[in-house]
């Protein structure tokens, strides 16, 4: 019987480490959670752990996208499959330099 547990990878990646500390920042930097942040006086030791927790995340995220485990991945995807009413539309939104 197969148990969903969460596991914590002893292997350091730098390269993993850096994209994912990014792509927090990316995700939660600005816009609407430095909002909320303000609106609701979070403290800044909790949103330290929002953080912490987001960045991990990605982190795992990336050890199995660079491991090819695809089968974890999309146990992933169907296990936190959201509900039409939390997303109602993905639009992909990047940012960054390009050459004109």
């Amino acid at each position: 019987m197969k148990v969903w547990t969460k596991v914590r990878l002893k292997d350091r990646n730098k390269q993993v480490e850096l994209i994912s500390k990014s792509l927090t920042n990316f995700l939660y930097g600005y816009g609407p959670i430095r909002d909320l942040v303000r609106k609701y006086k979070i403290q800044e030791a909790d949103r330290k752990i929002i953080d912490q927790y987001t960045a991990n995340r990605i982190a795992g995220l990336l050890m199995l996208y660079m491991a090819k485990d695809t089968n974890r991945i999309n146990n992933i995807v169907n296990k936190y499959n959201i509900p039409d009413g939390i997303v109602s539309e993905i639009i992909p939104e990047l940012e960054g330099y390009i050459d004109r």
